[in-house]
C-alpha cells in the first residue's frame, strides 16, 4: 500500500507525497459507528440469537462495502510529487498510473468549495502538453500550497533546462 520508492529514476527525489483529503473517510466512519450501534440495538430491543446474527452479518457486509473499501481506496491513492514528474496512482487490486512529466505541465489551477475552504483542502487541475490535455486531482489537501509548490517546482525545472544570460545556444556547424 505505500508508494513504491523503486520507480523514481536516479537523481529523482519526492517533494510531496499526498492521499487525498481525510474527509473522504468521513462516510465510512458513520456507516462503521452506524453499523455497531444497529447491531447493538437489535441485540438490545429485539434479543435473540438469530436476529443478533443477521443485524451482524448485515453490518459486516455493510461496514466491508461502505467503510473498509472507501478506505483502501484512499490509502492506495497516491498523489507524488517529484523534481522531474508527477506521478497519479491508484488502485486497490489493479494499479493505475500516469506520468506527467514537470516539463510538460503548461498550466495548473485549484478549485475550493465554501465547505472545502473551512476543510483546507480542494481540486488541483494539472494540464499538461499532449495527447490527454488535463488531470484533475479531487480532495488535495492544503490545495494552495500544493499548487504553489507545483508552482516552484516546474520553475525550477525551467530554469534548469533553459538559458540564462551568461550562456548562449552555440551555433551548430555542419560537419564535412
Amino acid at each position: 500500500m505505500a508508494f513504491p520508492e523503486d520507480i523514481l529514476t536516479e537523481g529523482e527525489h519526492v517533494d510531496m507525497h499526498l492521499h487525498p483529503h481525510w474527509k473522504a473517510l468521513i462516510w465510512p466512519v458513520v456507516v462503521l459507528v452506524a453499523a455497531i450501534a444497529g447491531v447493538a440495538a437489535t441485540a438490545i430491543w429485539i434479543g435473540g440469537d438469530i436476529p443478533v446474527y443477521i443485524a451482524a452479518a448485515i453490518g459486516l457486509i455493510l461496514v466491508f462495502w461502505l467503510t473498509v473499501w472507501p478506505w483502501l481506496v484512499w490509502k492506495t491513492t497516491h498523489y507524488v510529487f517529484t523534481n522531474e514528474r508527477v506521478l497519479l496512482q491508484t488502485g486497490v487490486f489493479s494499479r493505475d498510473r500516469r506520468d506527467i512529466p514537470v516539463s510538460r505541465i503548461n498550466d495548473h489551477s485549484m478549485s475550493q468549495s465554501f465547505v472545502e475552504r473551512m476543510l483546507s483542502c480542494g481540486t488541483l487541475t494539472i494540464e499538461s502538453a499532449g495527447e490527454r490535455g488535463q488531470s484533475v486531482l479531487n480532495d488535495i489537501p492544503n490545495v494552495e500550497k500544493v499548487q504553489t509548490r507545483l508552482y516552484e517546482i516546474v520553475e525550477r525545472d525551467r530554469d534548469a533546462h533553459s538559458f540564462n544570460d551568461d550562456e548562449r545556444a552555440k551555433p551548430v556547424t555542419p560537419s564535412a
